[in-house]
């Protein structure tokens, strides 16, 4: 006999450990570091640990709404002007609600087909950069991305930009992508699809 044992599958995240940055200067602003641990086949890493801040978040809502647009995305805690970065309940009351976001969108299995949200979730790029690589304008994949960003634990491509700067200055034909990253021989795209065309609306 042999038995066949289900693991039920899990994606655990957690939103903590804000930070002020730019603390002396009048753009100080703060972030808080994404921890993911899961075992669903949907992610390209396990687990992983990002920095991102609010406008980040309000980014990734609606680029998911308007890829999903008969779901009724979960809000984000509301952008109050009363919002005081030094006063830590009104730091920790944001930092519950981007978590409850965040814990809602990763139940929903259509967002879940959605690369931005890995990109968002398991890279350091910029909104820009995690919109350029969805739509096919960048050297790497979206697994590139995370792999890359996993193996390097610091931000990129910029500091990967400037390190490989000085050897492929002859190779003039190769576009002027933001990252360093070259083409990848396995095409392994990121996340469980929907459909094969679910990324490109």
């Amino acid at each position: 006999l042999i038995f066949i044992m289900h693991l039920q599958e899990f994606v655990t995240v957690l939103v903590r450990d804000p930070r002020i940055q730019n603390e002396d200067s009048w753009h100080s602003y703060i972030d808080y570091e994404i921890f993911i641990h899961t075992n669903s086949m949907c992610f390209t890493r396990k687990t992983s640990c990002v920095r991102r801040r609010y406008r980040e978040f309000v980014w990734l809502r609606q680029r998911l709404q308007s890829n999903a647009v008969l779901i009724q995305l979960p809000e984000l805690p509301s952008k109050t002007p009363f919002f005081n970065m030094n006063n830590p309940n009104h730091v920790d009351h944001r930092r519950q609600g981007l978590q409850e976001f965040l814990e809602k969108i990763l139940q929903d299995a259509l967002l879940l087909s959605d690369s931005r949200l890995h990109l968002f979730l398991q890279t350091q790029l910029s909104p820009e950069d995690m919109e350029a690589c969805v739509s096919g304008q960048t050297k790497y994949s979206v697994a590139d991305a995370i792999h890359s960003f996993a193996s390097l634990n610091r931000r990129f491509p910029i500091e990967d930009e400037e390190r490989k700067k000085g050897k492929n200055d002859a190779d003039s034909d190769s576009e002027s992508s933001s990252s360093g990253l070259g083409p990848s021989d396995d095409s392994i795209s990121c996340g469980c699809k929907a459909s094969p065309a679910s990324e490109e609306s």
